[in-house]
């Protein structure tokens, strides 16, 4: 999100088997990433946005962990090359990566069946509202 405003959304079938959640996490954070970092670099030609720290947010702590101490994770060897690209940001400072509680993950609005008052909580999180006749 930029603001308050989702920039950009992307669902699709992943195209490498992961062995665990956390594992599956840090895929996704890794090319949420790369997406990030083109978009702010294109705000950044454009003259719209300065270099700025960004945030993403995660709600597996494991996936955190993983990309902020590689060295502890003997069982990431097997995760592709490609994917640990994450971890490149996170060293510099340009990526802070949080926790982000499941409840108030927005990708949840789409992804997850949820209790209407949930779904109805993501939605204004999100700044959507109903459409009126």
């Amino acid at each position: 999100m930029i603001g308050n405003v989702a920039f950009s959304w992307s669902s699709k079938k992943e195209s490498v088997v992961a062995l665990s959640s956390c594992e599956a996490e840090y895929i996704a954070a890794s090319m949420t990433t790369c997406q990030a970092q083109w978009i702010n670099m294109l705000l950044m030609e454009l003259q719209l946005m300065k270099d700025e720290k960004m945030e993403l947010r995660i709600d597996s702590k494991s996936a955190i962990d993983l990309a902020k101490h590689p060295v502890a994770h003997g069982r990431s060897k097997h995760i592709g090359t490609k994917f640990h690209f994450l971890r490149d940001p996170v060293n510099k400072g340009k990526l802070e990566v949080r926790h982000c509680k499941t409840d108030e993950q927005i990708a949840n609005l789409v992804t997850k069946p949820l209790k209407s008052s949930s779904f109805d909580y993501l939605k204004m999180k999100l700044g959507m509202a109903e459409a009126s006749n």
